[in-house]
Parts: C-alpha cells; structure tokens; sequence
C-alpha cells in the first residue's frame, strides 16, 4: 500500500463522495464535500501527483476533480513545450 495513504484525511471518509455521480448540483455538492476533505488533507499534493501519474479519469483526487485534473496536465504540457523552445 500507498504509505501516504496512511496520512491522508479521507481514509475514514465515505469514498462514495469523492466519486460524483452524473450532472448538476447534487454532484457538485459531492465534489464541493469532496474538495472540503482535501483542502484539511495533509497529503493532497502526494494524491493529486498518484492520479496524475496513473492517469486516473474519476473523482476527486488531491482537490481536483477530473476537469480540473486535465486542465493542469494541459498547462504542464503548455509550459514544457514552451521551455523546450
């Protein structure tokens, strides 16, 4: 196992709520309660570096959900390309 995990703020937290289910507020609210747990997480950044690592699609992971996820791989990409210039 994961030796950060044994850190992390939602270890005894319904996991359910950090996998919103379909659109609109109700799974905003979830992703919301989600994000609440990760932002008192003394390990999110350990747990968002896992989901970006092993690609994961779902939930929030280290604060971020799936778009947001994304958006941050893009900018990375962004700005490595731009350095590489």
């Amino acid at each position: 196992m994961t030796s950060w995990l044994d850190h992390a703020a939602c270890r005894d937290v319904d996991p359910e709520i950090f996998f919103p289910t379909g659109v609109g507020v109700v799974a905003d609210r979830q992703a919301v309660r989600a994000k609440e747990v990760c932002r008192r997480c003394p390990v999110a950044p350990e747990c968002l570096s896992w989901a970006q690592v092993h690609a994961s699609a779902d939930g929030v992971w280290g604060g971020l959900d799936a778009g947001e996820r994304r958006e941050l791989r893009r900018s990375r990409r962004r700005q490595a390309e731009q350095g590489a210039a």
